[in-house]
């Protein structure tokens, strides 16, 4: 697995805000619920936002937690407000909950409004997926002449049943939808990322191949002199022209993979600290506590309990 692929293998939808949303112009929502990432795309009509115009196929990824509009045009005054928690209400505070429900996962102005979108919110953002959805801009936007998926049409198919394991069905449309969009993205040319020089680092002939070892398994005891001889590298080399090409060496690189695996792993209610520690590549509890406060600032019991 690439570098790329393993941290797009990370975002794992649990328990996901997902929405049909059906309108009839005009109409004009803010998006206040401090949601780390929404994704919406659009079955029929069209939407904006105050960086582009969504069409029909067309996909945006919108990075919180700041708020943002959605609307049918960006000079319709706004109608309605979603805060924290999916409360909706009118911009002077009145409830829209029962007035704009629609039926299961629906939600609207008009049961037979011309404009129809897919919303989905992830409500927590893995500490792994985090390494690349921050150096996302804060919206991006996939037009549907960049990629080609009937995910569109599945998940608007499935979102308003209601079976049992539903929730868990919906997750991994999400997730499958999520890189769908993201790997469309990636493949426009000027498509940039911030802070993330492994990505350009993956097709170098020498730190491709490390990186790849790294991400593959963090738990080895990895040591430049390791990696150099799997890469077929010198060790001065290899640490040079990681540097150079991912902004940090090898073993700074590695750590911060590690610690951000573990941060997700202990999310998890039946792992224990220790077995965290040997999954990441630390010998012992003590070790991975050790690095995770000094790292991150606080220790792996603190942010299990966050």
């Amino acid at each position: 697995m690439d570098a790329l692929a393993s941290l797009l293998d990370c975002p794992r939808a649990q328990g996901a805000f997902l929405l049909r949303t059906i309108f009839e112009p005009p109409w004009a929502v803010r998006i206040a619920d401090r949601a780390p990432l929404s994704l919406v795309t659009v079955v029929s009509g069209h939407a904006t936002h105050h960086d582009f115009r969504l069409e029909k196929g067309d996909a945006a990824i919108l990075r919180g937690p700041d708020p943002y509009v959605v609307g049918d045009d960006p000079a319709t005054p706004i109608q309605a407000v979603i805060h924290p928690g999916q409360r909706c209400t009118t911009p002077d505070g009145r409830d829209l909950h029962e007035q704009m429900s629609l039926g299961v996962r629906s939600w609207g102005n008009n049961p037979y409004g011309s404009t129809i979108l897919l919303v989905g919110t992830y409500t927590m953002a893995g500490a792994a997926s985090q390494r690349l959805l921050s150096a996302l801009p804060p919206a991006l936007f996939v037009s549907h002449t960049d990629w080609d998926s009937r995910l569109i049409g599945l998940l608007d198919d499935e979102i308003v049943l209601d079976r049992p394991g539903q929730e868990v069905m919906l997750d991994r449309l999400l997730d499958l939808l999520l890189v769908a969009v993201l790997r469309g993205w990636f493949s426009r040319p000027g498509s940039v990322l911030r802070g993330l020089g492994w990505l350009s680092a993956q097709t170098d002939p020498i730190v491709g191949p490390a990186l790849r070892l790294l991400h593959e398994d963090p738990a080895r005891p990895w040591t430049v002199a390791g990696l150099a001889a799997q890469t077929g590298a010198s060790r001065a080399f290899l640490a040079r022209r990681f540097t150079e090409l991912v902004g940090e060496p090898p073993m700074a690189y590695l750590t911060g993979w590690r610690l951000a695996l573990a941060a997700d792993l202990l999310r998890e209610p039946a792992a224990t600290i220790g077995s965290v520690a040997r999954k990441v590549g630390y010998g012992s509890s003590f070790a991975l506590s050790t690095a995770f406060k000094r790292v991150r600032g606080i220790t792996p019991r603190e942010h299990r309990s966050a």
